[in-house]
């Protein structure tokens, strides 16, 4: 639940912090008439995100376990992929997403009326199907192990609504918050939950047969970690860790977790340390009083 707290209220508030500037940005220049196309664009991206989980959740029920551990295995892999890269992206250009999402407006407003639902649509579209998917990937290895899939999701749901309430604390100046550091240290925290991922679609490949090595293991310490005890569902809710692990999801994490984890931390620390002398908060990226 924890795990999926964090993921909601981080790729929550990277969505708030863009509506944030679509809107702050037409309402500083005096268009408040087309904040509608704003809101429009926000609602149908939202409504993508949870067609798209829905389709995810009910889509293979019908197909055998194979192919579902086939499909499953290969959209967790990918649900890694796309963390990774908005891991990196976000820490990257932070600091210059608000002149271009306000080069995208100024354009998509000469257009046609449909332009900045567009806008919308992409900007927060592209975080609410990265959420879905690796939602989903974390909630399908909790429920897999017997566990509840509603505590997940709840913990998603609370996560997003305080994305939602930062949000908009933000917006009306309310409070401030250090971005860099929150995107830095959720960031590190989402490779690592990540790298759990990536283990446990490691798994359903060798389930469906397509992978070797399922009954290889590399260590098992299900006599130390009792599955069904409450620590254990702890670290398989945040870590998807399990007890008994194979060669190949060992080699699979620590490949993946060291160069990528070592990449961000180096990345943070080279992009921080010239900026701290001043500040080195995004707030320059979110909406300021003056902006509004």
């Amino acid at each position: 639940m924890l795990a999926n707290y964090l993921i909601g209220l981080r790729e929550g508030l990277e969505a708030a912090l863009v509506v944030s500037i679509l809107v702050a940005y037409l309402v500083k220049s005096d268009r408040r008439h087309l904040l509608s196309r704003i809101w429009l664009g926000v609602a149908a991206a939202v409504l993508v995100s949870l067609g798209f989980g829905a389709l995810l959740t009910f889509g293979p029920r019908g197909l055998t376990f194979e192919a579902q551990e086939l499909i499953g295995g290969g959209l967790s892999i990918v649900a890694v992929g796309f963390v990774t890269w908005m891991v990196f992206w976000m820490a990257r250009t932070a600091r210059g997403l608000g002149g271009e999402l306000r080069g995208r407006i100024d354009a998509a407003s000469e257009g046609s009326a449909w332009g900045l639902v567009l806008v919308a649509v992409l900007a927060v579209g592209r975080e609410g199907l990265e959420t879905a998917l690796f939602l989903w990937a974390t909630s399908r290895a909790t429920s897999s192990d017997g566990g509840s899939t509603w505590t997940p999701l709840l913990g998603a749901v609370l996560g997003l609504a305080t994305a939602v309430v930062l949000g908009w604390l933000i917006y009306r100046g309310a409070i401030s918050i250090n971005l860099s550091t929150f995107f830095t240290w959720t960031g590190a925290f989402l490779v690592v939950v990540a790298a759990g991922v990536l283990a446990y679609g490691i798994h359903d490949l060798q389930e469906a047969r397509f992978l070797p090595g399922l009954h290889d293991l590399a260590f098992d310490v299900s006599h130390i970690v009792d599955p069904n005890t409450w620590y254990a569902a702890l670290l398989k809710g945040i870590f998807n860790f399990t007890p008994q692990t194979t060669v190949l999801q060992a080699i699979a994490w620590v490949a993946y977790v060291v160069p990528v984890l070592t990449l961000f931390l180096v990345g943070a620390r080279r992009r921080i340390r010239p900026a701290a002398p001043a500040s080195p908060s995004l707030a320059t990226t979110t909406p300021s009083k003056d902006a509004r």
